[in-house]
């Protein structure tokens, strides 16, 4: 898989899959913590859960507005997701805090997160120059 930048600040897509990099990661991450979200105690699966939920749907939308969008936009796109990430990381921070969320689990999400936090700060270099 290819985890390049072009000149003009956009990934390359990944090899064969017609994605890009950042989507494919955060589209696993999302899948990973779908599967958690249902076993999540009830009261907390329809308040933080939910909200968690939410800015991971938020991070995937604003993924593939930065990909599709023009340099002038692009780069406020990349800054929204980076904050809707923190925003992301800091909640399932609390869930785990809170016990609703195991180590593991949360472990599992947050290197997949941290990884992406990564892709998007190259991105955000990228654009800068």
């Amino acid at each position: 898989m290819s985890k390049n930048f072009s000149h003009q600040g956009q990934f390359n897509e990944t090899a064969g899959t017609g994605e890009l990099p950042i989507l494919t990661k955060l589209n696993a991450a999302y899948k990973l913590w779908h599967g958690y979200l249902v076993h999540l105690p009830r009261h907390t699966r329809f308040t933080l859960g939910t909200k968690i939920d939410n800015y991971f749907t938020d991070c995937l939308e604003l993924s593939l507005y930065a990909s599709y969008s023009t340099q002038p936009h692009k780069t406020a796109f990349v800054r929204k997701l980076s904050a809707k990430l923190d925003c992301l990381k800091f909640f399932l921070k609390v869930a785990w805090e809170l016990k609703a969320l195991d180590h593991k689990k949360y472990i599992a999400v947050s290197t997949q997160l941290a990884e992406v936090g990564k892709m998007i700060g190259g991105w955000l270099r990228i654009l800068a120059k």
